[in-house]
Order: C-alpha cells, then structure tokens, then sequence
C-alpha cells in the first residue's frame, strides 16, 4: 500500500553530488517517477567519490540514487537539449536542480524559462548561499556550510582543532526541506492549478541547524562554545566512559535526575544545592560531570545499561556502524533494506504508512541506462 504514494507524479533531477539527488530519492521511494539527468562523459560526479566501490559506482552514489531512471544529455548538442525541454513541458510535474549558479538559465532550463512554457511546473533550486546576497553567486558544499553556519564551531571539544559533523547533514536536510518545499508547493498547485519556483540552500539549511544555538547566543549575548558530547543547556547529557566501554546518560529533567541519582546511589544529589535544578546542574557541569564519571567507571558498560534501565533512567550504548547495522532494533524497523538484485542493501525512508515502509523495487541506475527509452519520443516528437 505504501510503494506508489507519489506515482502520479513525473520529477526530472538536474542534479548531482548529495542534496538534490537525497532529495530525488526520497520522492522516488516515495513513488514518484524520477529522471535523474546526467553528463554522457562521467555522470554525477558522485559516481566516483570512492572507494570503496559497490556494483560499477561508489557506495555513496548508490545509496542516494535508489529508485531513479537515468538519462543523459550533452547540453551543448541542440537536439539533446531541446528533447530534454520537450520532456519536462510535456511530461515533468516538478524539477530539482542543484547546478552551479547561471549553468542551467544558459541553457534555458533554469526555472523562469520552463514555466514560460508550463506555468504549472513546480521547480526547486538547491544553491549554495541562497539566492540573494553577496555570495549568492559562490559555490558550496557540506563541510564549507558547516564552517561557514558555525556548525563546526560548537562541535568537538573545547581547544582541539574543529570538526565536521560526520553525516552529511547540510546537504541531505537541504533534500529534505527540498522536498518540503515542492509537496507544499504541489498541494497549492492542486487547489490552484499554479506552478512556483522553490529556493533553498545549504546555507539557509545550516542556518536552520542553528535554530538553539543562535538563541541561546541572542539571549545571552555569549558565544557558545564546543562541549563535545554534551549538550550546553542540559546537564548530565553526554558520553561516559564505563570500565570497558562508552554510554550515553540522558536525564533531561529534575525527575530523570533523581532516578539517575538512586541508580547511582547518591540520593543526596537530589537536594544537594549545587544539583538540586537543572540550572543549578549547568553552572556545576565539570563538578557533576566529573563526579559521575568517577562512578561509571567502576562497573562495565553492559551493566550500568541494565541499573539505568530498570531505574528508568534513558541511556544508549555508544555503538559503531557495524553493531547499528547487526542491532536486532534495526532489523526490527525493517529501515535496511535489499536491492531488487539481491546484491546491496541500503537504508529506506524513515517513514511507514498504515505499518508499512515503502519498498526497494528498482536498483541504482547505470550511467544513461534509460535514455532511448525516456527521451526517445520526446526527441522523435521534435522531428515531426
């Protein structure tokens, strides 16, 4: 029931590298019918971003092109291009595109000239810095936003060097507010009948990952600083360190704080002044932090897991890629999913619908695999 929730929609991608093809993606699980468009030398560059390699491209590309049909135009060749407008007018509901700045309105594919032709469509531009402004014009990638938003500024640990938040998560929420942007868009279009052009970017995306951040700096006038695994306006909130290994204690409230405590066997935190509020707690972080600690690692992680479990205290395992993937949770949700081939397995939507995720029903594409048969009648109808 949940595979083909979008099926009546056709999506054309001039896309590449992350943001526009997780956002491709995530329309294509969901249904819909999308035409990934690629250069016929090398295709998305992303197709190359290896090792390690997994069924003729990297690991990377293959996770985020899931679904899709792949068709390639040489821009520069008049017929390609123009089969390739044809298409879009006749056949596209929506277009995401993540392209340099200018690249495509040289070209006419930029969104003002299509809607020209179909006021309709509904067309998303991913950029860089956005869409006005002195740097409107610059390129960017993930680890340059990080940088730039500040992110990178209040990850890690205070005096050591600063860090990239390891997921790409610039890039895929900009897919995501992306695909926010053309469903809320599309329902508009179905009262309506009106198209629109979409902007987002990585920046505004960061700006967005910014959200607490930048108002605890507006409200206080302090710049927050990095607090490694800590969280700067919780406490305890972070990473310990057991006898063998890490765990992650999260008492977000007075209550979870008096549990932890009798897990603990210190119920005299619980009215001792220094603890006694979370305020109070944040203003004595290192002394708590520290205090704790000295407690965890007397005993294995396993074991501090089961007291902190049975004292209604939330806690997690610090765990590795390969443990997240054997976890029976993870095989429980279904998220890790198989390729029709039987020869890969990538991650789904984090979405059921009714008790069910949608399924992987069509393997990453080759480079071009679809072209002759999805722009074929476009190009023949230009010869008419």
């Amino acid at each position: 029931m949940s595979d083909g929730l979008l099926s009546d929609l056709t999506v054309v991608e001039l896309g590449h590298s992350v943001a526009a093809p997780f956002g491709g993606q995530t329309l294509a699980i969901l249904g819909a019918r999308v035409i990934k468009v690629e250069n016929p030398e090398n295709g998305d560059d992303a197709r190359t971003w290896g090792p390690p390699f997994w069924e003729g491209a990297s690991s990377c590309f293959q996770s985020l092109n899931r679904e899709k049909l792949s068709v390639t135009v040489d821009f520069k060749n008049d017929h390609e291009l123009e089969g390739l407008k044809h298409f879009i007018v006749s056949d596209a509901d929506l277009v995401i595109q993540n392209q340099r700045p200018g690249l495509l309105k040289r070209f006419g594919l930029d969104g003002d000239s299509l809607r020209k032709s179909k006021p309709s469509l509904i067309y998303c531009n991913i950029g860089a810095f956005g869409a006005a402004g002195p740097l409107s014009e610059k390129p960017g990638y993930d680890p340059l936003m990080q940088a730039f938003s500040g992110i990178m500024s209040i990850t890690g640990e205070e005096g050591r060097d600063p860090v990239r938040v390891g997921p790409s998560i610039i890039d895929m929420a900009a897919g995501m507010w992306c695909c926010i942007g053309l469903l809320s868009a599309l329902h508009r279009r179905n009262q309506t009948g009106e198209g629109c052009e979409i902007d987002t970017s990585l920046y505004e995306t960061a700006l967005a990952w910014m959200t607490v951040p930048s108002a605890i700096y507006l409200s206080s006038d302090k710049v927050p600083a990095r607090t490694g695994s800590e969280a700067p306006m919780l406490v305890p909130y972070k990473v310990y360190r057991a006898a063998d290994d890490y765990l992650v204690i999260a008492a977000g409230n007075d209550n979870l704080f008096g549990r932890l405590c009798d897990v603990l066997g210190v119920p005299e935190w619980k009215t001792d002044v220094r603890f006694s509020s979370n305020p109070v707690r944040v203003k004595n972080r290192k002394t708590l932090n520290d205090s704790i600690q000295g407690l965890i690692e007397k005993d294995t992680r396993d074991s501090w897991i089961k007291k902190l479990d049975d004292g209604g205290v939330p806690n997690t395992p610090l765990q590795t890629v390969d443990q997240v993937l054997q976890h029976p949770q993870t095989a429980a949700l279904g998220m890790l999913q198989n390729s029709p081939n039987g020869k890969m397995s990538l991650m789904g939507v984090p979405l059921s619908f009714d008790g069910e995720r949608p399924g992987f029903l069509r393997d990453p594409p080759e480079l071009g695999q679809h072209t002759k048969t999805i722009l074929k009648e476009a190009t023949d109808d230009l010869n008419d």
